[in-house]
This record gives C-alpha cells, sequence and structure tokens, in this order.
C-alpha cells in the first residue's frame, strides 16, 4: 500500500511545501464555499439563470489579464511578495462579500464587481505559487508533489459545493462568507513563512513585452507547447459540463441533484488519482503519459455519451439507473484529468528556466480557464446537429483521434525523460 497510496515524502522534506499545502488544502475547501455561495445569492435577488450565467463572464476577462500579467509580475519580483500581496487582495474581497450580506446590501453589480477582483486576483496568485513549489522540493519529486496538490483540489472541489448548499440553508451566506474569510488565514500563515524569493539575474520587467518573450520562448519549445495543445484539445473536444443540466433532466432524470452528483464524480476520480498516485513518481516518459491520460478521458467522455444514448429519454419519470454507469464514466474521466494535469504541471515546472517559470504558469492558467468554456461552447452548438448524448460519444472519440495524431506528429514529446527535461 505504501507504494500505492500517494508519495507523502514533499510534505516530509520540505516543512515550507507542507506549511504551503495545508494551507492551500485549507483555503481551497473555503473558497469552494464562496463560489457557490455566490450563485446561490444571484439567484436569490434574481430569480434569473442570466444572472447567474454572468458570473462567469465578469470572472472570465480579469482571469484571462490577470494570468499573463501575472505570470509576468511573478519573474520580475519577489515571488513570496507577489503572492503574498495578490491573497491580500482574495482576503479583503472575501471579507467584503461577507460585509455586504451582513449589512443585506442585495446588489447583483456590487456581487459581480467583487467576483471580477477576485478573480484577476487570483490568476494573479496562482502563477506565483506554482512557480515557488520547484523551489520548495526536489526535481524528483515534483510529480509527487503535484498529485498531493490534486488531493486537495479534489478534496475540495467534492467537499465544498455540498458543504457550501448546507451551510447557506442553515447558517446563510454572511457566515458561509466569514468561513472562507476565516480559511483565508491558514494561506496566508504558509506564505508569510516562505523564504524570501528575489528574481534572478535574467528577470525582466512586468509588462507586454515581457509576456510575450515568454510566448516567443513557448513557439520555439515543442515539449513545452504540447503540454497546452493536447490540453485544450481535451476540454474543447470533449467537454460534458454545458450538457449536464439536460442529460439530468431528460436522460437520466434526477435534475439539478443528477448533476451535482455528475460533476462530483469527476471531483471524486481526481481525488482518487491524487490519493492512489504512489506509482506516478517512479513514470519517466511522462510526455507519453500525458498523451495515455488525455486519450484515457476521452475515451471515457465517449462512454458516458453512449450511457446517455443508450438511456434515451427515460429520464423524463424521474432519476433511473443508468446514473451509475454515468458516475463511473465521470470517475474515470476524473482520474485520467488528474493523472494528465499531475505530468503537465511537472514538465512545466522541471522543463522551464525559472526566469520564465511565472509566465508560463501564467499561460497554463489561460489555458486552464479558457479551453472549458470554448468546449462549453462547442458542446452546446453541437446540440443542434445531434443529441446530447451523440455529442458526448462523438467528442471523446474525436479527442482521442486527435491526441494521438498530435502526439504521432510530435513523436518528441512521446520521448520526453524526466530525467532530461528537454522543453
Amino acid at each position: 500500500m505504501g507504494k500505492l497510496l500517494a508519495d507523502i515524502t514533499p510534505l516530509r522534506e520540505s516543512p515550507a511545501f507542507r506549511r504551503l499545502w495545508i494551507g492551500s488544502t485549507v483555503s481551497n475547501l473555503g473558497s469552494q464555499l464562496t463560489v457557490v455561495a455566490v450563485s446561490l445569492e444571484v439567484y436569490r435577488l434574481t430569480q434569473d439563470s442570466l444572472y447567474v450565467g454572468l458570473l462567469s463572464i465578469f470572472a472570465l476577462v480579469p482571469l484571462v489579464v490577470g494570468g499573463l500579467l501575472g505570470g509576468s509580475i511573478a519573474d520580475a519580483h519577489d515571488r513570496r511578495k507577489v503572492a503574498l500581496l495578490a491573497s491580500s487582495v482574495l482576503w479583503l474581497t472575501t471579507a467584503c462579500l461577507a460585509l455586504q450580506s451582513w449589512l443585506h446590501v442585495g446588489n447583483v453589480w456590487l456581487l459581480c464587481a467583487l467576483v471580477a477582483v477576485q478573480s484577476g486576483a487570483q490568476a494573479i496568485n496562482q502563477p506565483a505559487r506554482s512557480a515557488i513549489i520547484p523551489v520548495l522540493v526536489r526535481k524528483e519529486l515534483l510529480p509527487a508533489a503535484n498529485a498531493l496538490n490534486m488531493v486537495s483540489f479534489g478534496l475540495a472541489m467534492t467537499s465544498g459545493p455540498l458543504l457550501a448548499g448546507v451551510l447557506v440553508a442553515w447558517v446563510g451566506f454572511g457566515w458561509t462568507y466569514t468561513l472562507d474569510f476565516i480559511s483565508f488565514a491558514f494561506a496566508f500563515w504558509a506564505l508569510l513563512k516562505l523564504p524570501a524569493m528575489p528574481p534572478g539575474q535574467h528577470a525582466r520587467p512586468a509588462g507586454l513585452r515581457s509576456v510575450l518573450e515568454g510566448f516567443r520562448f513557448l513557439s520555439t519549445r515543442p515539449n513545452l507547447r504540447m503540454t497546452f495543445v493536447i490540453d485544450l484539445v481535451a476540454m474543447i473536444f470533449a467537454q460534458p459540463r454545458a450538457l449536464m443540466p439536460a442529460i439530468g433532466a431528460l436522460m437520466i432524470g434526477g435534475g439539478e441533484a443528477t448533476v451535482g452528483v455528475l460533476l462530483a464524480s469527476v471531483a471524486v476520480g481526481a481525488f482518487l488519482a491524487g490519493l492512489f498516485s504512489g506509482p506516478l513518481g517512479a513514470i519517466r516518459r511522462q510526455g507519453k503519459a500525458v498523451v495515455w491520460s488525455v486519450m484515457g478521458w476521452g475515451a471515457s467522455i465517449a462512454g458516458f455519451g453512449l450511457v446517455v444514448v443508450l438511456a434515451g429519454r427515460s429520464g423524463t419519470h424521474g432519476v433511473t439507473w443508468w446514473l451509475l454507469p454515468a458516475a463511473l464514466c465521470c470517475i474515470l474521466a476524473g482520474i485520467s484529468d488528474s493523472v494528465s494535469a499531475v505530468f503537465r504541471t511537472t514538465i512545466l515546472q522541471a522543463a522551464t528556466p525559472d526566469h520564465l517559470r511565472g509566465r508560463l504558469q501564467g499561460v497554463f492558467i489561460v489555458v486552464v480557464a479558457g479551453g472549458p468554456r470554448l468546449g462549453d461552447m462547442l458542446a452546446g452548438g453541437g446540440t443542434k446537429l445531434l443529441s446530447e448524448g451523440w455529442v458526448l460519444l462523438v467528442g471523446g472519440l474525436a479527442c482521442v483521434a486527435v491526441a494521438w495524431t498530435l502526439a504521432h506528429l510530435q513523436s518528441g514529446f512521446l520521448t520526453y525523460d524526466a530525467r532530461n527535461p528537454v522543453p
């Protein structure tokens, strides 16, 4: 079991990483409380799903701009200070969300503005924090460290939304936001305890020129570029999120509860992949592992689509037993996506020079945020030609085919060796 479960050597060897991981685990759970609570509060104020959808628009633009500039800022300044400053803004924003709730302000546009500020600060915070990890742990332990982060992420994504719904119903929005505010103290404490991390001699002033330099570097490094491209393939061709409401209402049945189960199943898969990630540290051909994981994601989504096709319209009279195989497919998809994320992050951290690491982490944030939204648009548009099940089935198979084709066109990615990380 010791070789099967997650390798906790990074937690044992690096007290700084241990504090950062504990702080992130607690604050990630708190952040999920706020993400769900804001959506529920907006809907309670407006009784209109359109305004809930607007939250994503208000969050997306600051996330893209902040991600690109945040990476540039992280490379130009002390990363500890950058993370502390961004975390301070996040903390203050959460305090404002709690305060407006306690004062019963009830202004939707204020909530949207706070979400926008929070999204921009998170986009600056994340590249700095990700670029810090390779400084805290040995290169050989990066897969284990990233797998531990997947455990934290999966736990937050699984339990956070469920806990948020209970808290909002029992104690209200004010206390829910306040609990997130308290949880942020753990992350702030972990950052305060980090040593100074000044920029190296190759540091460039933050700004547009610095961002473009990061893109120029990426354009000449095929293995690094492949980590972004293949993730976009997975998220654009095989993104089931936008189709979940219709699947829950018409095919599998159960409505919103079924949607919650299916989304939670993906998060459960991510948690399980992190929990049983011990063998991942021994994998050297990490590029090949990414390709197989993305193909596994596509195959799982195709399987999910096949279940929906077979279910037909049987869910119109209530939840059906088709929920079980559908949830299993979502769990397998979550496992595949998590393994892919572990190795893509590891390749990015190990093969990128330190003075460019923040900028490429910023691009990573933009891809992770933007890819699923493009996938939502493609999946939603696909339902004008095909049913939801067929959209998932065709999209999942397309993901497998395109990932396989890209891997053989960029054969160097398949031979990427963690012992000699060539970008």
